[in-house]
């Protein structure tokens, strides 16, 4: 059994400041720059909704834009032509169904076209204040080697978070994780040698006892 109250603990210490790499000042600019920000880096992002967000301020441009204008517009952060068209069809989506609004709760940002639950829980916590576990590449890989689940699947992984952790700090554990996993937990060289966590990490004693 996971000493969760410690691994926590060591989380809070480490991490205290941990917080959401995109950049953006309403719900609408954090949905866009989600749906940017898969299979690239914040980074890169950043640098394209300086521009972006000057050009598109309502769920309507979004859906107004010709797809080709918007490809364009976005080409820099890879998969442009599935971006484009997800984004597009969520700004319509948001015009005829939310009045033009990010709706603030799970069950219907996860019905807006090229939104799933990881995009859902991102907006949630860092555009409402709604506590929510975000189960990207890092997390999962983290959550894992811990031994805190041993499921593969995103969403199985997000439950199982659920259920360890105080629903207050889902948020946080999701930035902390994210940074732990850039610094230090990465995914081909997981520097175990250096980790505050490694009295707690399953494939950290693995890898210390070899």
């Amino acid at each position: 059994m996971k000493n969760i109250p410690a691994i926590l603990d060591i989380l809070d210490k480490t991490y205290p400041a941990a917080k959401i790499s995109l950049d953006f000042s309403n719900p609408l600019e954090l949905l866009v720059a989600t749906v940017l920000s898969a299979q690239c880096t914040d980074e890169r992002v950043n640098q394209v909704t300086k521009e972006l967000f000057k050009k598109y301020r309502t769920a309507a441009d979004y859906a107004n834009v010709p797809l080709e204008e918007l490809e364009e517009d976005i080409r820099p952060t890879g998969f442009f032509r599935n971006k484009a068209k997800s984004l597009k069809n969520c700004g319509a989506a948001l015009v005829e169904k939310h009045q033009a609004e990010v709706p603030d709760n799970l069950e219907e940002l996860v019905k807006l076209p090229g939104i799933g639950r990881k995009t859902a829980n991102v907006i949630l916590g860092a555009a409402f204040n709604t506590p929510g576990v975000v189960v990207d590449t890092h997390v999962g890989r983290i959550s894992q080697r811990i031994g805190l689940t041993q499921q593969r699947d995103p969403v199985k992984i997000e439950f199982d978070l659920m259920e360890l952790i105080p629903q207050e700090k889902w948020t946080l554990l999701s930035h902390q994780l994210i940074q732990h996993g850039r610094q230090v937990c990465k995914a081909r060289k997981p520097q175990c040698t250096e980790c505050p966590l490694l009295e707690h990490c399953d494939h950290g004693q693995l890898t210390a006892g070899s």
